[in-house]
Formats: structure tokens, sequence, C-alpha cells
């Protein structure tokens, strides 16, 4: 996947964390990264992300409209062809992936997403979570109503 430019890093402890990345895991990294902003400025009522550091790794956050459910990305310790995203296990978030997603991602119990660095990104699929991700909470509420 081609991308114009980067975003910004809004941090520099999060620049660094992605210059620590090696190889395929930072290429997937940094697109996976690239992917949060584009859905984020394509969706509906997200408003601003802060990209920040949660538990050493770099995570995306919604503060101002709080419309959304943290999204975390790292390399899978243990698993030098892997990468992840992560979210938390206490939402619905990686149960409606799955219903959604099973035969396309490959998912780790209700907190992950990892992805293969030997095959590309499967980009519609992580766009599409992503988006459901940084909605978590205008989506509760619009079901609430």
């Amino acid at each position: 996947m081609k991308r114009k430019k980067q975003t910004p890093f809004q941090e520099p402890a999060v620049a660094e964390v992605f210059k620590s990345y090696d190889g395929t895991a930072g290429t997937h990294l940094r697109e996976l990264r690239e992917i949060v902003f584009e859905a984020a400025a394509a969706t509906e009522g997200v408003g601003t992300v802060v990209e920040t550091l949660k538990w050493g790794q770099p995570s995306y956050l919604t503060p101002k409209t709080k419309s959304g459910s943290t999204i975390r990305m790292d390399a899978v310790k243990g698993n030098a062809d892997a990468v992840a995203l992560y979210f938390h296990c206490q939402t619905s978030l990686v149960p409606t992936f799955r219903d959604q997603y099973g035969e396309a991602l490959t998912f780790e119990g209700n907190r992950s997403i990892v992805l293969d660095l030997n095959s590309p990104l499967p980009v519609t699929e992580l766009r599409h979570c992503i988006s459901q991700a940084l909605t978590y909470h205008l989506s509760k509420k619009k079901r609430r109503a």
C-alpha cells in the first residue's frame, strides 16, 4: 500500500517507538498507523485522534469526543512474524470483528487482531474494524436511545 505522506507524530516518544520497529514489522505498523488516521478522518463523530503511548505501545484515543475505545498496536511478543491491533477486552469489539471478518482476519481471544507479516494488510477490513472501535461509545449510545 503506497502512502502519499506520513502523518506527523504528535509525541516524540511515539516516534521513537516506531523507529525501534525493524523491517516488515515496522512497515506494517506504520501502515496501520496511517489506516487509523485515515479511518478517523473518514468516520463521522470521531473528531481528533490523539496518539500517545500506553504500556509502551502506540495508542490512539478520542479524548475530545469520547466516541471510541482505545486502539493500541505493537509487534507480537514471541512471534517475529506478526503484529497486532489491540482493543479493550471487555468490549464487544473483537467478537463483532470475528463475526464480520472471521474468514479474513486472525484474532487472539477478545483482545486483538493478529496480522501476519508475510501477507499484505487487509486494508478494507482493518479500516472498517478501526472505524467501529473509534465510534464504539457512540454506537452504544445509539443502541440505548
